[in-house]
């Protein structure tokens, strides 16, 4: 079977913001690779979280704040820091839950996912992302849960 032929003037690459965000974790892992240890690491980790949401236009940073504030008083124990410049909490170095915001990668709606060392196994498929467009007390509640649910 033989490929088929790109069209002209399409790229198959990757796109300026999913370049951008590539770069930023990038920096993110060589900055790691610097950074002190213990408490010193853990509070430029999360005044650089607090940066990135300070840096976000509205809506998102009304939602990334109140993802953060949900996240850490649910899980005090996960440790913010960024990844690929988003907003993200990590037990043991792992990555759990992050906020990603939509204005950065220009698409619909801000999500809170999950990664796969997040607890949140439910049968043969389940969610690992969901869209944001406002945190009331019901979606509060489902995040706190979700989180708890995460960390078992």
């Amino acid at each position: 079977m033989s490929a088929t032929p790109r069209p002209k003037g399409k790229s198959s690459g990757f796109s300026e913001v999913e370049k951008a965000a590539m770069k930023q974790r990038a920096a993110e892992a060589r900055a790691d690779a610097r950074k002190e240890k213990g408490s010193a690491k853990a509070e430029a980790d999360r005044r650089a979280v607090v940066a990135s949401i300070a840096e976000m236009p509205q809506p998102d940073r009304g939602l990334a704040e109140r993802v953060h504030e949900i996240v850490t008083s649910t899980a005090p124990h996960l440790a913010p820091r960024t990844w690929y410049g988003m907003p993200a909490y990590a037990l043991d170095g792992k990555i759990v839950c992050f906020f990603q915001s939509a204005a950065k990668f220009e698409s619909r709606y801000a999500t809170f996912g999950f990664n796969d060392s997040a607890q949140i196994d439910d049968g043969h498929m389940w969610p690992t992302s969901y869209a944001l467009t406002q945190i009331g007390d019901a979606e509060a509640a489902a995040i706190e849960a979700l989180v708890r649910k995460a960390v078992g």
